[in-house]
């Protein structure tokens, strides 16, 4: 069980919406609501033996307003079926014992998210746990009798009694639940079980003390630190995990990795850099980490490549892996037959096997062009994986290492059958510093070379996003019902973009909304003056970073007819002050406001808005505390204040992502409705016509 590292930032707000209806609708064909309600399959785990596959699936459920997710099983030779059903409420994390006869996983079935097991035979899942608060994350025990796991701290007395007095309230920074870690006895089929008997305090009958009841989970850290994630060694000797001071997200940077002896409960600390450090992998022999680590990097961790090590837990000694490789790697896993790994190369994200030794890295042969997420067998030999394509949704496969011939177990791309699916075609041009830049551009089925068509620009988030082809993209943004009704889409990796290198990842410091412009720009000059589109009729939109370009573009240029600026920054001073990720912001502009505020004032898209002619539509969460919502209410004033046509949509509720399918819709119907109007010219009008 692992946790995400510091480097997760600006999240890449993702659905899909559709639409049927009113004046100026899409032509007839798949509506919004069909694509929110794509089923998504991901997180597969092959069993010990490498015969079976457990997956999810996550389903949109309309009624609840929510996204349901579901474990499936796909058994040797047998199609897949449903495994659980959490009414109003989601099966996730699912693993298998080592014996392969039980998967347990998490779920809420009105008890806060307890550990459940269900026989991989089949028949009803039994619950294990019945803690204070809700679990976060477990492993088994490599013998299966025990599972260790994580949970926060239940409110201290003094806690309650404080709130009963004074209500809610909190020093900022200061106040938080920690995590740790806890361990509890795997014995299910208890008989007879908890509730059977009835139990009293005293008497002839059942005593209280006698009572049928789950087995009791007991500690195993203590401290002022909270546990982010861990593994158990493969020999269960010990448990190595990761912790830092406390939960806070900027904490995350001074992470360290500890080890806990099993047989005494007693742990060390065996890697503690400046700088955050990571727990990735055992070896198999259970001698060994494997960790990521950014070491003394204070000032570029977030654009700059992570260092993988290997640490010899008897000697100490510690021996950096891959070195040249450059870009960031995923999925770590080392198994007996060497350490694989994921990564980005350009739009392709492929499987590479890292020699231990060594620390040479070499891709798969027959590695897919967009892996997901990976589990192997004990032996190693065996891999189910998750994996993509320019045409295909995400299907999950099962290989052997050896020859890595896929067998895809699941038919998720069955749901496109019939539907007008976005071409994707992988276009290069230079920027204005003679950068070269790439980018996604998707055409109309009934694409015409003779004709001019309008453009539509949609930039990632990140700025370590990435962009590749995909046959439904668009997350809020209505991509399908776009290039039906006659346009084309362009999705650049600016400079910045995963997947090209760290010098590339480099090239927006201190230039940040500068140099994202030129790229984004000189890729509308390139369809330009190939004759591609019609500059009398284009749009650009994002969010996150991409909401943040945006915005620049709105203050600074003039081309576009309708710009969407989606949780984006306005104003780098107000952003700075607000965030919840301080550090991104200085180690991109090198410099706090009170120490350069020129540089705050050159990428801020506020400096420049009384140059604004651009209508925009703004879009932001309520509760948004990445890029918090003043920065909407900044642009929306400083936009309105100059006549520029301008509204803003507040998502009630919502954080930085808008993570239930109908405010996705809602945020779908408001984009299309925006481009509908000031770049084709069209007035659209949504079934519940918006005010």
């Amino acid at each position: 069980m692992l946790a995400m590292n510091f480097r997760s930032l600006f999240i890449l707000i993702g659905s899909s919406l559709i639409v049927t209806s009113a004046m100026a609708q899409p032509k007839p064909g798949v509506s919004f609501e069909q694509v929110v309600s794509l089923r998504q399959a991901g997180n597969p785990i092959i069993s010990p033996d490498g015969q079976h596959v457990l997956f999810t699936v996550t389903s949109t459920d309309w009624k609840e307003n929510n996204y349901d997710t579901e474990i499936w099983l796909a058994r040797q030779d047998e199609e897949p079926f449903q495994l659980t059903r959490t009414p109003k409420g989601s099966s996730t994390y699912p693993r298998w014992s080592p014996d392969g006869k039980w998967i347990a996983f998490l779920a809420d079935r009105g008890d806060k998210t307890q550990l459940f097991a269900i026989r991989a035979a089949g028949g009803e899942a039994q619950m294990l746990t019945k803690e204070d608060e809700s679990i976060s994350g477990f492993e088994w025990s490599p013998d299966g009798r025990q599972l260790a796991f994580t949970r926060i701290e239940a409110e201290s007395k003094a806690q309650k009694e404080r709130k009963e007095r004074y209500g809610g309230w909190a020093f900022d920074d200061e106040e938080y639940q920690l995590t740790h870690l806890w361990i509890v006895d795997f014995k299910p089929d208890l008989w007879p079980a908890p509730g059977e008997l009835p139990c009293y305090s005293a008497g002839d009958t059942t005593k209280k003390a006698d009572c049928p009841s789950l087995p009791k989970a007991s500690r195993l850290t203590n401290g002022a630190f909270t546990v982010t994630g861990f593994l158990w060694a493969p020999d269960g000797k010990n448990i190595a995990y990761g912790f830092q001071t406390n939960p806070l997200i900027n904490s995350s940077r001074y992470a360290d990795i500890a080890v806990i002896d099993m047989a005494t409960k007693k742990s060390r600390t065996v890697v503690n850099n400046p700088l955050g450090d990571y727990l990735a992998a055992w070896s198999p022999d259970a001698t060994a980490l494997l960790y990521s680590t950014s070491v003394e990097d204070t000032t570029s961790y977030f654009y700059k490549n992570d260092r993988l090590y290997r640490l010899d837990l008897a000697t100490g000694n510690r021996q950096r892996l891959a070195a040249d490789f450059d870009e960031n790697m995923g999925g770590i896993a080392w198994t007996p037959e060497g350490i694989f790994v994921t990564a980005y190369q350009r739009t392709k994200r492929h499987f590479f096997r890292l020699d231990p030794v060594t620390g040479s890295m070499n891709k798969l042969a027959g590695s897919p062009d967009l892996v997901g997420g990976f589990t192997f067998s004990k032996d190693g030999k065996q891999l189910a994986f998750s994996a993509s394509s320019a045409t295909t949704l995400t299907e999950i496969f099962k290989a052997n290492v050896t020859n890595l011939q896929p067998v895809k177990l699941t038919a998720m791309s069955q749901q496109l059958v019939g539907w007008p699916t976005a071409t994707s075609e992988v276009i290069r041009w230079k920027s204005k510093d003679g950068a070269e830049i790439e980018g996604v551009l998707h055409k109309p089925h009934d694409y015409d070379p003779t004709r001019k068509y309008p453009l539509l620009v949609m930039i990632h988030g990140g700025p370590t996003g990435i962009d590749v082809p995909a046959p439904v993209p668009g997350s809020v943004y209505p991509v399908l019902q776009w290039l039906e009704k006659g346009a084309l889409v362009l999705r650049p990796n600016y400079r910045g973009s995963a997947g090209y290198g760290e010098a590339f990842r480099s090239l927006n410091v201190r230039n940040l909304g500068v140099g994202d412009m030129w790229d984004v720009m000189s890729g509308v000059e390139y369809l330009e003056k190939q004759g591609l589109i019609d500059p009398n009729k284009m749009g650009c939109m994002g969010w996150s970073q991409g909401g943040y370009i945006s915005a620049f573009l709105t203050t600074n240029t003039t081309r576009f007819k309708a710009i969407s600026v989606g949780a984006g920054i306005s104003n780098w001073m107000t952003y700075y002050v607000n965030t919840d990720i301080h550090p991104f912001t200085r180690q991109y502009l090198k410099a706090t406001p009170w120490q350069d505020m020129e540089v705050y004032r050159k990428t801020s898209p506020m400096t420049n808005i009384r140059n604004a002619k651009t209508p925009t539509l703004i879009q932001h969460g309520e509760f948004d505390r990445r890029v918090p919502i003043a920065n909407a209410y900044e642009l929306l004033q400083g936009l309105q204040d100059n006549s520029v046509p301008a509204k803003l949509v507040v998502y009630k509720g919502f954080g930085h992502g808008i993570t239930k399918p109908k405010e996705r819709l809602a945020a779908m119907w408001h984009n299309y409705e925006w481009f509908g109007k000031y770049v084709f010219g069209e007035e659209a009008i949504s079934p519940v016509a918006s005010k």
